[in-house]
């Protein structure tokens, strides 16, 4: 397994507004203090402070860096070292689609979390259910309380049809390597419930919808090795927005999640807080001291850059 490592640099104003743009769809909802965004490319974490430090964390972080660090050096050959397929989901323009349609949608939560596994879930929504949704009061699942998503959810799953996959902490570490990373993952589960979901049952829908976390040529990449993938797939940015179906599935996957997550903490006597911030470190080190090492295999993201500051800690 590769190594997690931290970098930062220095970037001025001019650098600070093209990484803005660059990874404005990777950007997280939440930002810590003084930053101007946090992003997560996949192998990748990128926190740009309005100081201009750049912090990249995670197994690709010196070329990740790398990159902006050439870029400071020399702007006139900027798309030189920006990647083409990067730049170019940048730079597509927004694919709309009608909101009142029948639709299949997918969309995964705990790729960002620390413990707990990696849920993707499609549904099928029907134009006629939209309205019975919006009274749920149906969004992104970021934007509802867990306490909100397990009061709805349960009413949801009666009448929308979905399908779910769940990767565990277990099956994730055991499958992230140098051959499969956090997006090919995505990419992968993804294909798999949306194909379940669109080629085994007779729904009569106007669109296949991703929440896009990827350009649609850099998607069909990871799925080379997979036989007959779906395609037709509409792939639209935020689009728990704009889909009832995605905002549906992302509601599900949040609920199965949330329900993981605590199973995971009653089993090892302790609280897991979600999110990948300083505070689930403090929880990892309890976990090793009580249980050892092995015990962060089963229930955390081992490529994540906390594993490193936990076992740097517990060593002290």
């Amino acid at each position: 397994m590769k190594k997690n490592v931290t970098k930062v640099i220095k970037v001025d104003n001019e650098t600070k507004k093209l990484m803005n743009e660059y990874y404005e769809g990777m950007k997280r909802e939440k930002t810590p203090p003084y930053a101007i965004f946090q992003a997560d490319t996949g192998d990748t974490i990128v926190t740009l402070y309005t100081s201009g430090k750049a912090m990249f964390q995670g197994i690709s972080a010196d070329i990740e860096s790398s990159m902006w660090e050439s870029i400071e050096k020399n702007k006139e050959d900027i798309d030189y070292f920006i990647d083409t397929d990067k730049k170019s989901k940048k730079k597509d323009k927004e694919i709309a689609i009608p909101f009142e349609i029948s639709s299949i949608g997918s969309d995964e939560v705990g790729t960002g979390d620390y413990y707990g596994p990696i849920v993707v879930t499609a549904s099928f929504v029907k134009k006629e259910n939209i309205p019975f949704l919006t009274e749920l009061g149906v969004r992104d699942s970021k934007k509802i309380s867990d306490e909100q998503i397990l009061k709805i959810v349960p009413k949801i799953i009666k009448r929308i049809p979905y399908k779910t996959i769940m990767l565990s902490n277990k099956e994730y570490n055991e499958n992230y390597g140098s051959n499969m990373n956090m997006n090919k993952i995505k990419a992968v589960l993804h294909n798999k419930v949306l194909s379940e979901m669109a080629k085994g049952n007779d729904y009569d829908y106007d669109y296949v919808v991703i929440d896009q976390f990827e350009s649609e040529k850099s998607y069909y990449n990871h799925l080379e090795e997979c036989p007959n993938p779906l395609k037709g797939i509409t792939f639209i940015t935020k689009a728990e927005d704009k889909c009832m179906s995605v905002a549906v599935s992302s509601l599900i996957s949040r609920y199965i999640f949330i329900k993981e997550i605590d199973k995971l903490g009653e089993k090892y006597g302790i609280f897991l807080p979600k999110g990948a911030n300083y505070y689930v470190e403090d929880i990892g080190i309890k976990l090793v001291q009580k249980y050892g090492t092995k015990v962060l295999k089963n229930v955390a993201k081992l490529n994540f850059s906390n594993t490193e500051r936990i076992l740097k800690e517990i060593k002290k």
